[in-house]
Formats: C-alpha cells, sequence, structure tokens
C-alpha cells in the first residue's frame, strides 16, 4: 500500500508570464528557457500568429496581449490566474525601439515608446502584485539596457525609457520586498533579436529630417548598432538570464551580452570622456 503523503509530491511547477514574445525576439527566446527548467510558461505577444513556433507545444500557453491596454492586461491576468492559480515569476520584456533626434522626433512616436516600455510594465505589475502579494511570493522581472547606462545620440527615447524603468525597478524592489516578491533587473547588452528590423520600420514612419539631415545615415545606421557582428546569441543570454532569476534568492541586477561590461565603465567615466566616446560611436 501507497503511503506516501501530498508533502512528497513534487513542488508544483513555477507560472511564468512573459510579455513581448514574438519569434526572433529576447521574449521568446526566455519563453524557450523557462519551459527547458520545467515552467508552465504563458506566453504572450500582441499577434499570436508571431509567435505561431510555439502553438503545438503543451509546455506554452499563449495568449493575445497588448501592454497599453487596460482591459488587456486584465483579461489575460485574469485567465492565468483561473487557469493555474497563480503568476509565480512576471517578465516584463514587451518594448519598443525609437530612433530619431529628440528635437524632431514627433512626440507621439516617444510618447509610445514610453507606453509601451514604461507604462506597459507597470500596468503588468499593478495588475500581477495583488496575486503576488496574497501569497506573500514571487518575481516581477524588468528588462532594461545597457543603453540606459551611457546616453548616445539618436536614441534618447528609448534609452530615457529604460533609464526611467531602471529607476522603477529600484523602488519595487524596496516596496515589494514587504509582500515576499523579488524584483530583479535585467539589463542586456547586445543580444541578437529582431529589435533592429523593427527600430527600421518604426524609422521609415518618421519625418524627414530639417535640422538633422546631414546626420541622415548615421541616425538610420543607429537602428542596427545593436545587431552588428559583436552580438551575443540570444539563446544563451535567455538560459543565463533564466538560471539567474530561478535562484532562490535571485540577484537584484543581472547583466549579461556584449558591451555590458564596457556600457558599465561608461557609466562610471567622467562626462566629457563620455561624451566624446558616444559621439564617435553614433557619429553624432
Amino acid at each position: 500500500m501507497d503511503t506516501r503523503g501530498h508533502d512528497e509530491e513534487e513542488p508544483p511547477k513555477p507560472v511564468v508570464l512573459i510579455t513581448g514574445c514574438s519569434t526572433g525576439g529576447i521574449g521568446h527566446a526566455l519563453a524557450r528557457a523557462f519551459a527547458e527548467k520545467k515552467c508552465r510558461v504563458v506566453a504572450t505577444s500582441r499577434s499570436r500568429s508571431s509567435m505561431a513556433e510555439l502553438e503545438h507545444d503543451q509546455r506554452f500557453f499563449l495568449e493575445e496581449l497588448d501592454v497599453q491596454s487596460d482591459e488587456s492586461v486584465r483579461k489575460v491576468v485574469d485567465a492565468v490566474v483561473d487557469k493555474y492559480g497563480r503568476i509565480d515569476v512576471l517578465v516584463n520584456n514587451a518594448g519598443v525601439q525609437c530612433v530619431g533626434p529628440l528635437a524632431e522626433a514627433p512626440l507621439s512616436a516617444i510618447q509610445n515608446t514610453f507606453d509601451t516600455n514604461v507604462f506597459g510594465s507597470l500596468r503588468m505589475v499593478q495588475a500581477v502584485v495583488p496575486h503576488m502579494a496574497t501569497k506573500k511570493k514571487g518575481k516581477i522581472v524588468n528588462i532594461g539596457s545597457v543603453a540606459a547606462l551611457a546616453s548616445g545620440p539618436w536614441s534618447g527615447a528609448y534609452t530615457a525609457s529604460k533609464a526611467a524603468l531602471h529607476a522603477l525597478t529600484d523602488t519595487l524592489r524596496l516596496e515589494l520586498g514587504h509582500f515576499g516578491i523579488d524584483v530583479v533587473n535585467i539589463v542586456p547588452g547586445a543580444i541578437k533579436s529582431n529589435i533592429g528590423d523593427s527600430a527600421i520600420a518604426s524609422y521609415n514612419r518618421m519625418p524627414e529630417w530639417k535640422l538633422f539631415k546631414p546626420f541622415e545615415a548615421a541616425i538610420r545606421d543607429r537602428a542596427y548598432f545593436s545587431q552588428k557582428s559583436k552580438t551575443t546569441p540570444t539563446d544563451e543570454f535567455a538560459i543565463s538570464t533564466v538560471a539567474a532569476v530561478l535562484k532562490e534568492k535571485p540577484p537584484a541586477w543581472f547583466t549579461y551580452g556584449h558591451y555590458s561590461t564596457v556600457m558599465a565603465i561608461m557609466y562610471h567615466l567622467p562626462i566629457s570622456v563620455r561624451d566624446f566616446v558616444l559621439k564617435k560611436a553614433m557619429k553624432g
């Protein structure tokens, strides 16, 4: 007769909700890496078809999610809690690039960047935290960027949005610790992804520059800067990141990938030196 009690059963698999899981991006790689670690992965994207590769894999629960919509966020979070009873890890990965000089870029494009990268992440946090707080347990993972450590020309809106997310993450870590919730700032370096393609697609919708017309080639080149030859493979980044996040006591800050060390050094350089290096690198 089997006398084993419930306390000897395997612990439940962590339920991980990830935003921005389109094929070819960091979120997609993170989804696969979490699944390899036996997590139940809720992979989300604005379009389900962009996650088609995961469609018939039983390890994934796919949902369409627009982080700019209160209704969409509430609907997905409710669906996950209904299905699994909890959310153990939230990964705020959904993000958009915005390339262009700040003095001429349309405010609507800059607002869209903040609406996705900053307010979209906060919207997810506010929807998920009540569920985590009742369990006195959970992890919130925000995907920042090394670009926020040293703001160069041509991507000021994106860099500023990630800097804002870094600051919010630091505050959330202090506020949510009271409820047993860990908050982790993931700071990727240059990771192979489709961000260059999406950046150039949004750049092509920008107006023709006036003052900055002579810098057109340099500005366009900025869209692909993180995707040049020296990029860290997406899967390598995802495996290392997931290992850090799933630790019992995850780090407050985890950076990985090409340029991550260089940018950390840049952050501590005298401003005049940093400006010189960035202007040269970005042809500013």
